[in-house]
């Protein structure tokens, strides 16, 4: 092994029931570089890393880490011996406070049995303070936004001194300013000599950070190039396949009369207050924001699953109250959350379960069977319509990668023939190719006269997808812009007003 390598993966192989998920994968990184890993969802990279990281047992090839072979049983020996993950889907003790979560299993002790609070606290200030982290060491992990809570687990990785880092889409849920502050600690780290593997579909931000790119496709290692030597076609092609043209469909869709209003929408519980607009047929409208400026809690309180303090939501002229999920459903509405590990898929069950779960009545017979046929053809419709990759509809949804579970969710509203999507950062940790795909999938929809709401943190995307786009900032709305006639400037000032 070269003197500077850190971490070889030789020949990894790893078969789940139907599927090869691994075939002869090798990766090489070098101490004190970013090494990213890129490919089209389900291509393996998540499932590469986790044979390292000790989640999966791989079942062939060899693991060096600083010229010694390894195979970690357990996440626990992988970060004990200086190899760390920051996972996309976040797995946190969220009725904890931060600095239960950053010690959890390695807690200071007193004489070996108490848990020294103090030193827990010190320790805590002292990895944020190193990272320029702002966040309350005390602060239960629940009341936090998703990018806080994922620099607490980034915070964590590094108070190992780990030797390597896994990345998985770590800037999925950061807004731009986050991802900057990522980025400066992701340098420190390699300035000391860190090996870092960063996986991401997002090419600008692969071709700013890495020094080198490993492709794979459908489970093989495609090419391993130094980054300044790949232009953002080249890995586009390598990872799909095939030469991808426009980032974005054409605008098809013609927004007709309004169809949904909105008037005076605050929140009992959040800090969304007075909110007022309105939405054509066929128009899809986006919201953009900074983290934390009410774009998700506007989904949440149209949708009835947060508590609305007043204000009224009326779609054709009929008022909905829309009270909780069912009644939502009902009267036409659909959500498509967030965070889809915590509130949109049932990871124990499985594909076909996850797909029709929202629209059983459509599957019953004589008003008390289920009817098998019935849910296999939604769900063989929902599969190709989604192009969703998994081996059987009895797959459990949690073996898919974040991109297949996505579009799973994605099917199971359609399925419920929704008049209004409310879609909170669709794209999510979604490869280019897919992205595109579920792009055409939303306009599609819009040219069937349906009314889309979509909150993204990505401007580009919502530029390129929305019609219109109101804006957010500390809880209110900051002001609406063209999509065709404004810049990422204009939005920014918008987001930042309230602030």
């Amino acid at each position: 092994m070269e003197e500077n390598v850190l971490l070889q993966m030789t020949d990894i192989t790893k078969t789940f029931p139907g599927v090869k998920a691994l075939d002869h994968v090798s990766l090489t990184v070098k101490r004190g570089t970013v090494h990213a890993l890129m490919g089209e969802n389900g291509a393996g990279k998540s499932t590469l890393m986790k044979c390292l990281f000790g989640i999966y047992a791989k079942d062939g090839g060899h693991i060096y880490l600083d010229g010694k072979e390894i195979n970690f049983k357990s996440s626990k020996e992988a970060l004990e011996n200086g190899v760390a993950m920051v996972h996309q889907e976040l797995n946190q003790a969220l009725k904890r406070s931060v600095m239960d979560n950053l010690w959890l299993g390695r807690y200071p002790k007193v004489g070996g049995i108490m848990v020294n609070e103090g030193k827990m606290y010190k320790d805590t200030l002292k990895v944020f303070d190193e990272l320029g982290i702002k966040v309350d060491p005390h602060r239960i992990m629940s009341t936090m936004p998703v990018s806080q809570r994922q620099m607490v687990e980034i915070a964590k990785a590094v108070s190992y001194n780990s030797k390597v880092i896994v990345f998985d889409e770590p800037t999925s849920s950061l807004t731009e300013e986050e991802v900057e502050h990522l980025f400066k600690i992701i340098n420190m780290l390699r300035d000391r000599g860190v090996a870092i593997i960063y996986i991401s579909h997002k090419m600008a931000e692969i071709k700013r950070i890495s020094d080198e790119i490993t492709i794979m496709r459908d489970g093989t290692w495609v090419a391993t190039k130094p980054s300044a030597e790949l232009e953002m076609n080249d890995i586009i092609r390598l990872m799909v396949g095939r030469e991808l043209g426009n980032q974005f469909p054409p605008k098809t869709n013609k927004p007709g009369e309004v169809y949904l209003k909105v008037e005076g929408l605050t929140a009992q519980y959040s800090l969304l207050k007075d909110v007022s607009f309105t939405a054509r047929r066929g128009e899809i409208l986006g919201l953009a924001g900074l983290d934390g400026s009410g774009r998700t809690e506007t989904l949440e309180n149209i949708f009835g699953v947060a508590t609305r303090k007043s204000g009224t939501v009326t779609l054709g002229g009929k008022l909905c109250r829309n009270r909780n999920s069912r009644e939502s459903i009902k009267n036409g509405f659909a959500l498509l959350t967030e965070e889809r590990r915590a509130t949109g898929i049932f990871a124990i069950l499985n594909i076909r379960e996850n797909t029709v779960i929202s629209s059983l009545k459509k599957h019953k017979k004589l008003g008390l069977f289920l009817s098998e046929a019935s849910m296999r053809k939604d769900t063989q419709w929902s599969i190709d319509a989604m192009r969703t990759k998994t081996p059987t509809q009895e797959t459990k949804i949690r073996s898919l990668s974040g991109g297949n579970q996505q579009k799973v969710i994605l099917g199971r509203w359609l399925l419920t023939d929704p008049e209004v999507l409310l879609l909170d950062e669709p794209t999510r940790g979604i490869d280019v190719g897919a992205k595109y795909e579920i792009y055409q999938l939303i306009i599609d929809l819009a040219n069937k006269g349906k009314t889309v709401l979509m909150v993204s943190s990505e401007m580009p995307e919502l530029l390129g997808v929305c019609d219109r786009i109101l804006v957010m900032s500390g809880g209110r709305l900051a002001g609406e812009v063209d999509a065709k006639n404004t810049t990422q400037e204009e939005i920014m000032t918008l987001a930042a007003k309230y602030v």
